[in-house]
């Protein structure tokens, strides 16, 4: 833990609650804070990417974008698992639709995330780590989306360094073993989480269809995805 301010988050660790929830998009960062937290404010804004504190329930909680992919994330988080004293990160984002049964504004919770990125190369395993969410946070969630009636599925997501693939077949492939969804940011998150010590978990709103070709809008991506935003907040007062 440390008051020093890093390179990319200005704040101390009295600024952070110990669960964070993440969105990768500043703009959603910014719509959880006003829309659901009390009290809420800016702690954070460095390059833009939003963070603030408040409550929820009278539970203090934080909410901070990512930014886009396993890189970006993975600083945020590994800052404010190691410098700033935060215990939980919950991923609030969107993810494209593989599996049959999945439809647009589904919930998909992660209990694991397939990569292709070569983050976990800094670990020297030697062989291959399967990244996966922290049990007590996925629990919850499903206990939450339960309780609300949320549409909801738990299993594998994808997360992937490339968004514009070249190879036409990447996503059929990774439909065949059973992969839910497809987003760029869970396994770095439960990889720091792992490293640290630390919590994490991904939930996400299903945005697009990547194999039926349907879609919903940046609007709609950025203001209207309130049940998964709900399920992590339930869960942050809770853990």
């Amino acid at each position: 833990m440390s008051n020093q301010h890093t390179p990319h988050i200005k704040a101390t660790s009295a600024d952070f609650a110990e669960t964070v929830l993440m969105p990768g998009d500043p703009l959603r960062s910014k719509f959880v804070a006003e829309n659901f937290l009390e009290n809420a404010r800016l702690v954070n804004n460095v390059r833009g990417v939003q963070g603030y504190t408040g409550t929820y329930r009278g539970m203090p909680v934080s909410v901070m974008a990512s930014g886009m992919g396993m890189p970006s994330i993975g600083i945020y988080s590994h800052e404010l698992y190691n410098f700033f004293g935060v215990e939980n990160i919950i991923r609030i984002g969107s993810a494209g639709g593989l599996a049959d049964d999945v439809q647009l504004r589904d919930v998909i919770i992660g209990m694991g995330a397939c990569t292709n990125s070569c983050y976990q190369e800094q670990y020297h395993f030697g062989g291959n780590y399967a990244p996966i969410a922290s049990y007590n946070l996925l629990r919850r969630a499903v206990e939450e989306a339960e309780a609300i009636g949320v549409r909801y599925k738990v299993g594998n997501l994808l997360s992937s360094d490339v968004f514009y693939n070249a190879d036409p077949d990447f996503n059929e492939r990774w439909y065949k073993m059973g992969v839910l969804g497809v987003e760029m940011e869970a396994a770095a998150l439960y990889m720091n989480a792992a490293a640290a010590g630390k919590n994490a978990l991904a939930i996400c709103t299903v945005s697009d269809h990547i194999r039926r070709g349907e879609a919903l809008d940046a609007d709609a991506r950025q203001n209207t995805f309130t049940d998964m935003m709900t399920i992590a907040l339930n869960v942050a007062t809770s853990v």
